[in-house]
């Protein structure tokens, strides 16, 4: 059993690390738990995030780390097997190596998970040249030959499509197992994307780049980058252990501070956000931590007045029986 934090926050990602600072400035005491395994480690390189732009994504976890250190903060590398409520306030997180963390709060920042498409190389060139998210990495292809791989996430993939269109004039569209409509045939059509149909079989390399995208029928088509819609996961088993209400999509439900439905505990950035880029991730942490302190300062504070009126309490009583004096027998009976 560790030390009583104020805060354990799980995920050292772009928003635990950000909600870590502000916590720690804060002057509360603060442990990061974090498996080492962020979502974006196959990318080379960070793009969106202002005064950070093009840096190395493990340089700006590791900057993260050392500002948060430099407050105070406390790291621990370990996985989370589940947090419980305490035995009286607070909660007890247990982690994969026998520990127990004692906390008032909790901030859950665990990312999700891509589910990527069955298709072959596709896992071999994931943050490479095959990417999902257009203002992320369509800039480092622009004017070049992009192509947009259909699949399960239908919506997102045909507005793929279509985004793409300001980076490129060369885009094809790959259905793959999708039945596109007749309207949105048309729709793509129309501006600029041109439509491949047939089965994808897997994505072909030259000189460990990309260089197309083979059809089941053996039909190449030459493109340098891929765009594909990942199944997105949230990584919210610790929010559902401790039984916090999802919204109508099956996601674990925050107000805009990151609140969920469990007093004391908060969750930021894509564990229950799935569009929030790198930025959007360290904002919602800032967010998240300013709304939790203001939730123990709430709690503070009414202890204190509770703990102030039992003492006027305990002095108007003591106050009162010296200006009786002692009671000496009982007058009623004359003694």
């Amino acid at each position: 059993m560790m030390s009583d934090f104020d805060v354990v926050i799980v995920g050292g990602g772009a928003a635990g690390l950000s909600a870590a600072l502000v916590l720690t400035r804060s002057r509360r005491k603060v442990v990061v738990v974090d498996s080492g395994e962020p979502r974006n480690a196959p990318t080379a390189h960070l793009h969106g995030f202002l005064s950070r732009d093009s840096a190395d994504p493990a340089e700006l976890l590791a900057t993260g780390r050392d500002e948060v250190a430099g407050y105070g903060g406390e790291f621990v590398a370990s996985d989370v097997l589940g947090i419980e409520h305490g035995s009286g306030v607070g909660f007890v997180v247990r982690l994969a190596d026998g520990r127990m963390l004692m906390t008032r709060g909790v901030i859950v920042a665990t990312g999700l998970r891509d589910e990527l498409p069955e298709v072959a190389g596709v896992p071999e060139r994931w943050g490479r040249d095959v990417a999902h998210c257009p203002y992320c990495h369509g800039y480092e292809v622009r004017d070049g030959a992009i192509g947009v791989l259909g699949g399960d996430n239908r919506p997102f993939t045909l507005h793929q499509a279509v985004l793409l269109r300001q980076w490129s004039d060369d885009i094809v569209f790959f259905p793959h197992c999708m039945e596109l409509t007749e309207e949105e045939r048309e729709r793509l059509t129309a501006y600029g994307v041109r439509v491949v149909d047939g089965e994808v079989a897997r994505l072909v390399t030259t000189d460990d780049q990309l260089s197309g995208v083979e059809l089941a029928d053996g039909q190449v088509v030459g493109r340098s980058a891929v765009f594909i819609g990942p199944r997105f996961v949230p990584q919210d088993g610790l929010l559902k252990g401790l039984g916090c209400e999802l919204g109508d999509n099956g996601w674990v439900a925050v107000d805009s501070s990151g609140k969920t439905s469990v007093p004391g505990v908060w969750a930021a950035g894509n564990v229950v956000d799935n569009p929030a880029q790198l930025i959007n991730a360290a904002s919602a942490g800032s967010t998240a931590a300013i709304a939790l302190n203001h939730f123990f300062l709430a709690e503070d504070v009414q202890q204190a007045v509770t703990k102030h009126r039992a003492g006027q309490e305990a002095f108007s009583v003591i106050a009162e029986q010296r200006v009786r004096g002692p009671v000496i027998g009982d007058r009623r009976h004359g003694i």
